[in-house]
């Protein structure tokens, strides 16, 4: 994987984290954390399809990689709201 490849990776990866954020209704922080929330909405998201037997759509090939767009998307939502939830308890406690 070339250079351009995984910074373009990265860009795909922050770009659907932030939208799963903004799906979620909470922040989490800046980019490098969307960059992270979009990873690892990707293996939520993932999973989920898996686990439901939903097929994959919208995969994105970066240099050899496929990065599951819509499933990111979703899965970065899901992550996002549970760990808000989770802070929001923490923070009453």
């Amino acid at each position: 994987m070339s250079l351009w490849s995984f910074l373009l990776l990265l860009l795909i990866a922050a770009v659907t984290g932030a939208l799963g954020q903004a799906f979620a209704g909470y922040d989490l922080g800046g980019c490098l954390v969307s960059i992270v929330v979009g990873f690892l909405g990707a293996l939520v998201g993932t999973w989920v399809a898996d686990f439901f037997g939903l097929g994959a759509f919208l995969v994105v090939n970066v240099g050899g990689v496929g990065f599951p767009v819509v499933w990111a998307v979703l899965g970065s939502a899901l992550l996002v709201v549970a760990l808000g939830v989770l802070r929001g308890l923490g923070r009453r406690a």
